[in-house]
């Protein structure tokens, strides 16, 4: 084992400034509040809505007011926190007839503000000011096909700079007319965005249906849940009685924020009873426990309906939670499961509630359940492993005149901890006692500086022995750093034979050694159960005899990090190598585990009883296998020959680079931070994405700030990361005050990129020292694209030359200088450019036909079917056009003549299957060209050497021809195993689209 320390009004022109509030309202966003109650409209919705006047009386929206004689203009300001938030389509219908001013973007990159209402009747938009008399500046809703999220049409998509300005999720247009052209807006806030895309879309399904099942069975479950409690019968219950009955039907909400809600209705009815009545019950319920992002997401994908049956349901989990083995079956079981109501159970719909209890569930977590357990081959050696290393962790106070605690090493192994350091010192009596091993450049007499109860080395080892396997079956190694007389030293040794008994491993044992020099280290496989002892051993000369070993040379396999990080890596295929916090430091903290990781080291040693950024990401990384203290390696560290160097600025040879996408949505009851005390109540949430892995991944954003008590904030920003090497890429969520005294701290939590689930995600957070904060979340959407199958092209990295078509980057190999190996590796050139060229002509034309759908890139083509079905009905319901298979590959034939906008979808559904077919089909000629290359270079491997003698190689020379040629090996190695991936996941997504 190897050590080492280490430490306007109308026209808006481009350069027309944003609304800047100031300091005090600083980020703070356009929300979405409405006044009064939250009762269930579903009997009288349409009428009601139809006949507000056209003024804002049913609902206030905070963000206008009167200017010069009626023109309404919006300002940036929070929110009132006794308003109510929208929950319901009648809430959405009230706020567009209220009106507020959108952007309208033009193709000519012109944007023009306008005041945009609709018509009491609900039949018409309409706009102002405008040129156009006001009986044209309008828009018939009958006339609208659909409405699009996000900047989908080519007005957003062909602006250039305009639309790169232009927030994605306060976008949306309208389709209207027979040749389907685009209103094109953009809101305020995506908040706005979200009411106005609900609004349209109900009026677009059955408005007759408008308010529906959804609302229908929430009014019943409160109902029978509020029966429950009403013990007289009377539909009154006592205040307590309401408080506590809203706190078990949604927990996590504030018992003080659901009593101040009372309170408030009382007051506002003058009542002199703290009485409830079943009305207000539902008020506040409705207005206390609605989630905004979850009605806007349910209504998405119900088919306006504000609810969802089984095929719905099934649908949401195949597209965009990643389960693609989703069966109708499973569908009714979840919905059975999670919905509150006995109505939705019975007629198999899951409402708002039940499908917030689904997001909120351990299923919809960030973290793929997969990893919970070990999941990773535990049986290589020991050197492909990241091992779980803690550092001095029985130390309380600080690194030197700290006293000895129990505690600390049953925290350090109920982490998982794997392998754990201990310090010994000579005690009184010859009993040696656990401390601190000071090293030669520490005074000795800083050994009895404390006044303390001494802790014996015996009493250690046999809590170590307790509680060493209760969290983790592997192997546990026991690093001693002692400086023991020789006497005490075989005291030492006898307490570790009598404690630990046949759980201690003796190297004799198994037909290896766990020196630097063994060929192949054991598994954790084969040493289950057993502790391994660590230390530094006497020179070979004075084996068996007794004496002080050496202190730690200036290791040269250290000096690799920053001289030579790819020897650094070779060097750690076989040895185990640890890195420690500098023994001189008084404090207690912990270095950036992240920058010796991703040099290869296994063994990074942590303080794991100081919280902070450094700990998460340890703890972070070793959740990735089932906390049980072992994560393999990434395989360019673990392959005998393999590139990787930890300096690396760009794309990793042969690991395609990945894009995520994480859309940071809401936040949940986030409590005060620590620091908070002296401000009061009011908390400004934000949020920090940090991306951690080599230099070139590693990135830090975040979102803007929540003002004005927002413990539970909407926050609807994307943020968009690329990764070039996912294995050691780690993703940690930070939630902090904006306007603090003292700690900004509010919660975290760090996860492994391998880790992350698709689709929408509750992301728990935890406190300070790691503990789960009770029910507060994140709200997130994520999408990885580029996953081994498909993806953008690359656009920087190592040996990449621009050529071919439009600009095209292609991966070239590297020139080793050894004729023999280039003329040999000189064949794998052209199928590397055809390979891109597949690859990259099939991704385009399936992105390409996805714009054309109105949907992102990121859309699952069954989604894209859903939107092509639609635009091949008609009203009377026939279908314009037949799939046919034409040799295995689904095709679309017209069957009546389509509107031009409906041939060029089809148009370019046809190019994305052509390009696909092109790809399957060739794919194999392909992998097998790269394989017979690699094969025969492998070929030359074990006459490296020989082979640079010839050609005059020494030196450096000779290593780079080395590094080229494991760098040329594993560039093939990886396009052999995507090819494989490309043609199972083409195949599979072809079937089931035909299904």
């Amino acid at each position: 084992m190897s050590e080492r320390d280490g430490n306007g009004d109308g026209l808006c022109g481009d350069a027309a400034p944003d609304f800047i509030p100031p300091r005090a309202s600083r980020g703070r966003r356009s929300g979405v509040i409405l006044p009064g109650g939250g009762q269930d409209t579903d009997a009288i919705l349409l009428d009601s809505v139809r006949a507000a006047p056209r003024r804002s009386s049913i609902i206030k929206d905070p963000l206008m007011h009167k200017v010069g004689g009626g023109r309404k203009k919006t300002v940036s300001f929070s929110s009132i926190p006794s308003e109510k938030k929208v929950s319901s389509a009648a809430d959405c219908l009230a706020f567009m007839q209220g009106g507020c001013e959108l952007k309208k973007i033009r193709p000519n990159s012109r944007v023009y503000c306008r005041f945009y209402t609709l018509d009491t009747d609900l039949s018409c938009l309409r706009w102002e000011p405008s040129k156009k008399d006001i009986e044209r500046a309008r828009l018939h809703v009958s006339s609208i096909r659909e409405v699009r999220t996000g900047k989908s049409t080519e007005t957003f998509l062909h602006n250039g700079p305009l639309s790169e300005h232009l927030a994605e999720e306060a976008a949306f247009s309208v389709i209207h007319g027979d040749d389907y052209q685009s209103l094109d807006l953009v809101a305020l806030s995506a908040d706005v965005a979200n009411i106005w895309v609900t609004g349209l879309r109900y009026l677009l399904a059955h408005p007759s249906a408008i308010g529906g099942a959804g609302g229908g069975m929430r009014s019943e479950w409160l109902a029978a849940e509020f029966a429950q409690v009403d013990e007289d019968g009377y539909g009154i219950v006592k205040e307590d009685v309401a408080v506590a009955t809203i706190c078990k039907l949604c927990p996590g909400i504030k018992e003080a924020k659901v009593r101040l809600r009372f309170k408030e209705i009382q007051r506002s009815k003058e009542k002199l009873t703290s009485h409830v009545t079943r009305e207000e019950f539902h008020e506040a319920f409705c207005e206390l426990c609605t989630r905004p992002d979850v009605y806007f997401l349910l209504v998405q994908l119900s088919k306006d309906r504000e609810c969802l049956d089984p095929q719905d349901l099934r649908l949401f989990l195949e597209t965009e939670q990643g389960l693609s083995l989703a069966t109708t079956e499973g569908c009714w079981e979840l919905l059975r499961r999670c919905e509150p109501s006995a109505q939705g159970k019975e007629r198999g719909l899951l409402g708002l509630d039940g499908f917030a209890r689904y997001l909120q569930s351990p299923e919809c977590q960030l973290l793929d359940p997969e990893h919970l357990g070990v999941c990773q081959d535990m049986n290589m050696p020991l050197s492909h492993y990241y091992i779980s290393t803690s550092y001095r962790s029985y130390l309380l106070d600080d690194q030197v005149h700290g006293r000895a605690d129990l505690g600390g090493l049953i925290k350090a192994l109920q982490f998982g901890c794997r392998c754990m350091e201990l310090g010994v010192t000579d005690g009184p009596e010859g009993e040696p006692l656990l401390g601190v091993d000071y090293g030669p450049d520490i005074p000795r007499h800083h050994h009895h500086h404390h006044h303390h109860a001494p802790v014996t080395i015996r009493s250690a080892l046999e809590v170590v022995n307790k509680y060493a396997f209760l969290t983790s079956p592997y192997p546990l190694l026991v690093y001693l750093c002692q400086r023991c007389s020789p006497g005490q030293q075989r005291t030492m040794a006898q307490h570790l034979k009598k404690v630990f008994g046949s759980r201690l491993y003796k190297p004799e044992a198994l037909p290896v050694s766990l020196g630097g020099r063994a060929t192949t280290l054991p598994s954790p496989e084969q040493l289950k159960g057993r502790i391994l002892i660590v230390g530094k051993k006497l020179p070979p000369e004075q084996d068996g005899s007794e004496g002080e070993t050496p202190p730690s040379s200036p290791s040269s396999p250290w000096r690799l990090t920053t001289e030579s990080p790819e020897d650094l890596v070779m060097f750690t295929k076989r040895t185990l190598t640890r890195v420690r916090p500098s023994s001189v430091r008084l404090d207690s903290s912990n270095p950036n585990p992240q920058g010796y990781w991703k040099g290869g080291v296994q063994l990074v040693a942590l303080n794991q009883q100081t919280p902070g950024a450094m700990l998460d990401l340890h703890r972070g990384r070793f959740s990735q296998n089932g906390g049980c203290g072992y994560v393999l390696r990434p395989a360019v560290m673990r392959d005998e020959v393999s590139y990787f160097s930890a300096h690396t600025q760009g794309r990793v040879p042969g690991v395609p680079a990945q894009t995520l996408r994480i859309k940071v949505i809401s936040a949940h009851n986030l409590p005060k931070p620590q620091g908070s005390g002296a401000k009061g109540e009011v908390i400004d949430p934000y949020v920090v994405l940090e991306l951690h892995g080599v230099p070139a991944d590693c990135a830090e954003q975040r979102t803007r700030t929540a003002a004005q008590n927002q413990d539970d904030p909407l926050f609807d920003e994307t943020f968009e990361f690329r990764v070039n090497m996912p294995e050691l890429a780690l993703l940690r969520f930070v939630v902090l005050d904006d306007d603090y005294i003292g700690d900004d701290f509010i919660g975290q939590h760090s996860v492994a990129f391998e880790c992350l689930q698709p689709g929408y995600r509750n992301v728990p957070l935890l406190g300070m020292a790691g503990d789960p904060l009770p029910h507060t979340s994140l709200f997130v959407h994520v999408v990885i694209t580029n996953r081994p199958g498909g993806g953008k092209a690359q656009r920087r990295g190592l040996s990449v030359r621009r050529g071919g078509r439009r600009g095209r980057e292609y991966v070239t190999l590297r020139h080793t200088g050894l004729k023999v190996l280039d003329e040999t590796f000189k064949p794998a050139s052209a199928p590397l450019k055809e390979a891109t060229d597949l690859r990259e002509e099939a991704q385009s034309a399936t992105d390409s036909f996805k714009e054309q759908c109105g949907l992102p890139t990121v859309a699952k083509l069954k989604q894209c079917i859903q939107s092509l079905t639609t635009r091949l009905q008609s009203p009377e319901g026939t279908m314009g056009a037949t799939m046919v298979l034409k040799e295995g590959y689904p095709c679309l034939e017209p069957l009546v003549n389509l509107a031009e906008p409906t041939r060029k979808l089809l148009a370019a559904y046809d190019t994305m299957i052509a390009a696909q077919k092109q790809l399957i089909e060739n794919a194999d000629a392909v992998q097998e060209r790269f394989a017979q290359v690699q094969r025969e270079g492998m070929d030359f491997h074990e006459d490296l050497s020989r082979l640079g003698e010839k050609e005059g190689l020494k030196g450096r020379k000779q290593s780079k021809a080395v590094e080229s040629f494991t760098w040329n090996i594993t560039v093939l190695k990886v396009l052999i195993i995507i090819i494989i991936i490309i043609i199972i996941s083409k195949l599979s997504e072809s079937v089931r689209f035909i299904q």
